[in-house]
C-alpha cells in the first residue's frame, strides 16, 4: 500500500483508477453543486462544512476491471480517512468532509470497499458513507434522497448523538459508532492490509441473517 500524501489522495499513476481532479473544494470535472445544495437539507452539517471550505472532491475515472477498482477504492478511502484524522484536533474540525468521486463506476465498485472502511474506521470515529449512482433511497424521515451526479464516497468524522441512529440494520457497527474515539491506533493492527484478505474479513463481518 502507497505511503499516504498529505491532501490524502491518490497519485495519477493509480492504476485502476485515473487521477482526473485533485482535491478540491469547487470541481470541474464532475458537477456536484446542486447536488450538494438539495443535499444539504438532508444533512445540517453539509451546509456549514461547504460555506466554511471544509467539504473537498478528489475525482478518478475507473480505469480497470470491478476487483481492480474496488482495491483502488478502497485504498483512496484509507489515504482519506487517515488524512481527516488529522484535522480532529483544528477548528471546525468535526465538519471536515472528504469525497472520492469515481466517474464511470456503478454501485459494484463501491460496496466492499465502504463496508471494510466503515467497519475499520468507525472504532476511530471516522464514518464512510456510499452515494451510488442510479440509487434513490429515503431519509430517515422518509424523504426521497437525491440521486447523485456521480457515484462517490464521503468520509468524515462520526457524529456520535445521531450517527447510530441510521445504523439500525447494523446493530454491532451502531453500538461501536455510540463510543468511538480516536486514541491514534492503527486501524488494521495485525490484520493484514492486502485488499483480498480485508474483502474476505469484511465478508465475515455481515451481519447474520436470521
Amino acid at each position: 500500500m502507497t505511503a499516504v500524501r498529505p491532501d490524502g489522495a491518490l497519485p495519477s499513476a493509480a492504476g485502476a483508477l485515473r487521477l482526473v481532479e485533485s482535491r478540491t473544494t469547487g470541481p470541474t470535472t464532475v458537477h456536484v453543486t446542486e447536488y450538494v445544495q438539495a443535499m444539504s437539507a438532508h444533512c445540517p452539517y453539509l451546509a456549514p462544512s461547504v460555506e466554511g471550505g471544509l467539504t473537498n472532491w478528489t475525482v478518478y475515472e475507473a480505469a480497470g476491471g470491478v476487483p481492480e477498482v474496488e482495491e483502488a477504492v478502497f485504498e483512496a478511502g484509507v489515504r482519506s480517512a487517515e488524512w481527516i484524522r488529522t484535522q480532529a484536533n483544528r477548528r471546525h474540525g468535526a465538519l471536515v468532509c472528504e469525497n472520492i468521486a469515481v466517474r464511470g463506476a456503478g454501485r459494484e465498485v463501491l460496496a466492499w470497499p465502504h463496508w471494510a472502511l466503515k467497519n475499520l474506521y468507525a472504532p476511530v470515529g471516522v464514518m464512510f458513507g456510499k452515494f451510488p449512482v442510479g440509487e434513490q433511497v429515503a431519509d430517515h424521515r422518509g424523504r426521497i434522497v437525491p440521486e447523485p451526479p456521480v457515484s462517490f464516497l464521503v468520509v468524515r468524522f462520526v457524529v456520535r448523538a445521531r450517527d447510530p441512529l441510521f445504523l439500525s440494520r447494523t446493530p454491532d457497527l451502531a453500538d461501536t459508532v455510540a463510543v468511538a474515539a480516536d486514541d491514534g491506533r492503527d486501524v488494521f493492527g495485525q490484520r493484514s492490509r492486502e485488499w483480498k484478505d480485508v474483502k474476505l474479513w469484511a465478508r465475515e463481518r455481515l451481519p447474520k441473517r436470521p
